[in-house]
């Protein structure tokens, strides 16, 4: 999946709304999800490793947001549901890990 400029300006601002509103330090998010507070930095402005990594982390963020009762900051270019592109390792973002990164 290729992003234009203007979506991956967009995303990359959907990941730093969202985790401003879910209000977890990067650390705390890294933690979780198994990888180095770098990598989910890293993640967040689309220098991931993997092209699952960005699926990971809006799932979480998303999950979280959701649990805590507020409504997540919609992502425009990464929707829908991602078992349906073919590209993506749906194994990969269901086990919501990304992989440790220092």
């Amino acid at each position: 999946m290729s992003l234009t400029p203007q979506e991956m300006q967009a995303t990359r601002t959907s990941f730093q709304e969202n985790i401003t509103l879910l209000n977890q330090s990067f650390e705390e998010i890294a933690q979780t999800l198994n990888t180095s507070t770098a990598y989910v930095q890293a993640v967040a402005n689309l220098d991931a490793v993997y092209i699952e990594d960005p699926w990971i982390l809006k799932n979480y963020l998303e999950g979280q947001l959701q649990h805590s009762g507020k409504k997540p900051i919609p992502f425009t270019a990464l929707k829908g549901d991602f078992h349906q592109y073919w590209f993506l390792d749906s194994q990969r973002i269901e086990a919501g890990k990304l992989e440790r990164s220092n």
